[in-house]
């Protein structure tokens, strides 16, 4: 079962909230979030309720402030456990809407996608096996979007405002 605790102060302290689910809206149990213990499982946290704004990722580890899972800020209101896929993980990525223009099918993690042959943006994709992640830069940096198994028409519909992706990873385990 996964499991996060969420505290108010750095360094693990103040008014602190366990969760094991995904909760929409965390607001009632703190009014911010400086640090954050993953005892277990990977987790997707949001800046926002209704799991909106920044995505941040994290794994099993101890973050003693908001800069050491590169948050912006002190504000998290939503989050969701991430189902660690066992797989090898698919997802086909096109260079246009609605799965037009070039594509290219990738099984393996991205730390550059312009290393890995791809020049451009990323307007639509299909996740066919596991859970993925999108970075707006290479080496797994800037602004994170989360991508289930499905279709996605449009950048949109990630949740990112461009199209913009310089790396992806698998969501394989706690352990990397």
């Amino acid at each position: 079962m996964a499991k996060i605790i969420f505290y108010e102060g750095r360094n693990f302290e103040g008014r602190s909230h366990e969760v094991t689910l995904d909760q929409s809206n965390m607001h009632s149990h703190f009014s911010r979030c400086n640090s954050i213990r993953v005892e277990s499982g990977c987790w997707m946290i949001y800046e926002r309720s209704n799991y909106s704004g920044h995505q941040y990722f994290l794994k099993r580890g101890s973050y003693s402030d908001y800069q050491q899972w590169m948050g912006i800020n002190d504000s998290i209101r939503s989050c969701i456990p991430i189902p660690c896929y066992r797989g090898t993980g698919k997802i086909q990525i096109y260079e246009k809407t609605d799965f037009g223009g070039k594509m290219m099918e990738l099984m393996h993690d991205s730390p550059s996608l312009s290393e890995a042959s791809w020049y451009g943006d990323i307007q639509s994709c299909r996740v066919l096996e596991g859970y993925w992640i999108f970075y707006e830069q290479p080496n797994y940096r800037g602004r994170q979007y989360l991508l289930r198994p499905g279709e996605y028409k449009r950048f949109t519909e990630w949740g990112a405002t461009t199209p913009k992706v310089g790396s992806l990873r698998r969501v394989m385990d706690s352990s990397y």
